[in-house]
């Protein structure tokens, strides 16, 4: 025999589900029968009171009333989903006579479109794309690059030190060119760039930045020599600014390359003319750079006696500034889009 509260919550059902219904009331339904006190629930509770060998037909007939809602319910949502659908279609339909709206779209960073224009000219000359962690050790970063303890560039006033002066934020993207040798294991030609953030101790102003873009590069293999680094410094800003850029060497002095350069180019902005952007010399200084120290590629399992080779490093953001006319390294970590859609513009013409 049929439990009688079963009877009454079946019969009720059937009733409620002759009645028109909107998703409003069919919500309202649901939370009638299958709510925390819904009425299907609570024949749930109801089982402990009935018979043991009438149990489970008990448990039978509520499952069925719960499937014959649950259904009920789907099929009358779908129904009453796709009808809202198509009301909402009806008014809301689109005049495409109309003119359309212009769209903004991004636009590249200007500092990551230099840096990518300067690996492809690299990849074309044979060269890997690599990197390295941001948080460095202090072998890397100053002993296998051939700067001992107490030297000014270690001081804590450039340096940003972590733990001791044993963990730092990188103060240049050198160390990615030791960790390169080293994988080399002392046997193989090396032909690398390495972009990336380092990090100095510095006043930010229109000129100078704690955090700034730096790409280094660095050649090894047998017989190089300056005359190969001049060569890849002419393809690199001829294939920047244009044919016409010239480039020439000055001494200086790096603690790991010997012989050590600095290479100018011809100013961009007066073609060597001069003017106030080159201080009427109409050179511009653009790159660090030497034939490696003898005691780096020692120290990295290179032997200086059968091998040589070259390196150089530059700021992606000065490169920048000159192509762009920029006249704020600030600019760059800006977010104003009327100062990237300004070279966007440029760039179009």
């Amino acid at each position: 025999m049929e439990n009688k509260k079963i009877i009454e919550v079946k019969n009720l059902l059937e009733k409620d589900l002759k009645e028109e219904i909107d998703l409003k009331s069919l919500n309202d339904l649901k939370v009638k029968y299958l709510g925390k006190k819904g009425l299907i629930t609570e024949l749930n509770g109801e089982i402990k009171n009935v018979l043991n060998e009438e149990k489970k037909e008990f448990g039978m007939k509520v499952n069925e009333l719960r499937e014959k809602f649950n259904h009920y319910y789907d099929s009358q949502k779908e129904k009453l989903d796709q009808e809202e659908l198509n009301k909402r279609l009806e008014e809301e339909a689109i005049d495409i006579s109309l003119p359309s709206t212009k769209v903004e779209i991004g636009a590249p960073n200007i500092l990551e479109k230099l840096i990518e224009e300067v690996e492809e000219v690299f990849m074309s000359m044979g060269y890997d794309v690599v990197d390295g962690p941001e948080i460095e050790e202090d072998r890397y970063n100053f002993e296998m690059l051939n700067i001992p303890k107490g030297h000014p560039a270690r001081d804590a006033q450039d340096t940003f030190y972590i733990e001791g002066e044993e963990i730092l934020l990188r103060s240049q993207t050198s160390p990615v060119q030791v960790r390169t040798m080293l994988k080399g294991e002392g046997k193989v030609p090396i032909r690398m760039i390495c972009p990336g953030k380092t990090y100095r101790r510095d006043d930010d102003d229109a000129s100078h930045s704690h955090q700034f873009m730096q790409i280094e590069g660095l050649l090894v293999d047998k017989d190089i020599s300056l005359s190969d680094l001049k060569g890849t410094m002419d393809v690199l800003f001829k294939r920047l600014f244009g044919k016409d850029v010239e480039t020439r060497f000055r001494p200086s002095y790096y603690q790991f390359t010997e012989p050590s350069v600095e290479v100018d180019i011809t100013c961009v902005n007066c073609h060597g003319k001069g003017c106030p952007v080159c201080k009427h010399t109409g050179w511009v200084t653009v790159v660090g750079a030497g034939v490696v120290h003898p005691n780096v590629l020692r120290m990295s399992g290179y032997d200086p006696e059968v091998w040589s080779g070259f390196a150089f490093g530059f700021g992606a953001e000065r490169l920048a500034m000159m192509k762009y006319g920029i006249n704020d390294i600030r600019i760059f970590y800006n977010a104003d889009l009327r100062e990237t859609g300004t070279f966007d513009r440029e760039d179009e013409e």
